[in-house]
């Protein structure tokens, strides 16, 4: 069993060090993210104390850094965002495929993350849609959500997209729903040829018009007959491309989706300890599944390696397409539900009630109001603690 180990202790620890030796190859973003996960639910971000009005227990409740990348801060976004979901879904099975590129281009992503991720999207995007359409395979107008990881489980650089997909599109006179086969989507060896060629053209023309830029080992690659050599080595090899087994009815693919939304690259439950300037994690070798396996790994390697997955501000790592992007995403599942028959999706509002945890116990089923001491008594607020500020008196627990 792991220990109740952080992230952001690991950062406490060893970030400082790691940030006075790498202080030339940290970025601002990277090293914004490592302030706001270290100072993430402590009195650097201020909060309040709550008392029991039954049994007088105390405690603080300290505010959330709000970080995307911070494992501590997605609990109730992630809630949010799939309750949102809910009136999308259709009565039809869903399918994930997963589109990967190889080493050779995860390489320049990493120099070149905010062109090449959107890259991966626009190309994953073209290519579901086009073999959707083709009256060869499906003949459908098709949508689906498509969610950015860059991580492998051990944290190596691993850009890849995730795609939900329901099963099955509109007709081109949008007159009739066309269901995929039983247990099968689309062919993913024809996916994976058209991903390949689309995302290689948009990388030459990225090439071409100055946008790449490229440092240390890949900077050869700056040479127009190099990079045409590089490119031409990957029309050769296979790209990953692969779909799973149909997720089942609406609420397992809501359960699915939870899982691979609003994910960071290292959970704090996976952490098992720290010691001797080592982080110790699990992970799974997909090699070989089922068999548990650890990572003992120098704090500062674990630092650098959790860093490659700060993304660029403002880039979307969850985007939709076809039927349920935002511009059509109401008229089109009206229409398919009508094609469907079945009953128009009850709309939930999305807007935050007054109390936060009015909000998180209706998502989450867990209440931030019930005293942990007695279980009975109601946690009120009896002070407002300013950043940096401590409690006049010591309370009895923290949240």
């Amino acid at each position: 069993m792991c220990a109740a180990l952080e992230l952001a202790d690991v950062l406490r620890r060893h970030g400082p060090t790691y940030w006075e030796l790498h202080a030339h190859s940290v970025s601002h973003a990277q090293r914004r993210v490592m302030a706001a996960i270290e100072q993430c639910r402590t009195a650097a971000m201020g909060g309040h104390v709550e008392q029991c009005d039954a049994c007088g227990h105390q405690r603080i409740a300290y505010n959330s850094c709000g970080n995307r990348h911070c494992p501590k801060c997605q609990s109730l976004v992630r809630a949010q965002w799939l309750d949102a979901r809910q009136a999308d879904l259709l009565p039809v099975p869903y399918f994930h495929v997963v589109f990967t590129v190889p080493e050779p281009v995860a390489s320049i992503a990493f120099q070149n993350k905010r062109l090449v991720y959107d890259i991966l999207f626009q190309a994953t995007a073209e290519t579901l849609q086009t073999i959707a359409a083709d009256p060869r395979h499906l003949g459908a107008t098709i949508g689906f959500i498509a969610i950015l990881h860059t991580w492998g489980q051990n944290l190596v650089h691993h850009p890849h997209l995730h795609c939900v997909v329901p099963g099955g599109g509109l007709a081109p006179d949008c007159n009739r729903w066309v269901p995929c086969r039983p247990g099968f989507f689309l062919p993913v060896r024809v996916l994976s040829r058209l991903f390949r060629r689309l995302f290689l053209e948009r990388l030459q023309h990225a090439f071409d018009a100055g946008e790449l830029r490229f440092f240390s080992s890949l900077m050869h690659l700056s040479e127009p007959t190099e990079f045409s050599r590089y490119l031409r080595d990957l029309k050769h090899i296979e790209w990953v491309v692969y779909a799973k087994e149909p997720l089942g009815g609406p609420q397992q693919v809501l359960d699915y989706l939870g899982r691979y939304t609003h994910r960071v690259a290292i959970s704090n439950n996976r952490l098992c300890s720290l010691t001797d300037g080592h982080v110790t994690f699990r992970w799974k070798d997909y090699r070989h599944p089922g068999r548990p396996r650890l990572l003992r790994l120098d704090a500062h390697e674990f630092i650098r390696r959790f860093l490659l997955h700060v993304l660029p501000r403002g880039l979307q790592r969850i985007r939709h397409y076809g039927l349920l992007s935002n511009r059509l995403r109401e008229s089109r599942l009206s229409t398919c539900r009508q094609l469907l028959g079945v009953a128009p999706a009850e709309v939930t509002s999305c807007t935050p009630k007054p109390d936060y945890r009015d909000r998180y116990a209706q998502l989450t089923g867990r209440s931030l109001h019930e005293c942990p001491a007695c279980k009975h008594g109601h946690m009120l607020c009896i002070e407002v603690l300013l950043p940096g500020a401590s409690p006049r008196a010591p309370p009895t627990s923290r949240v």
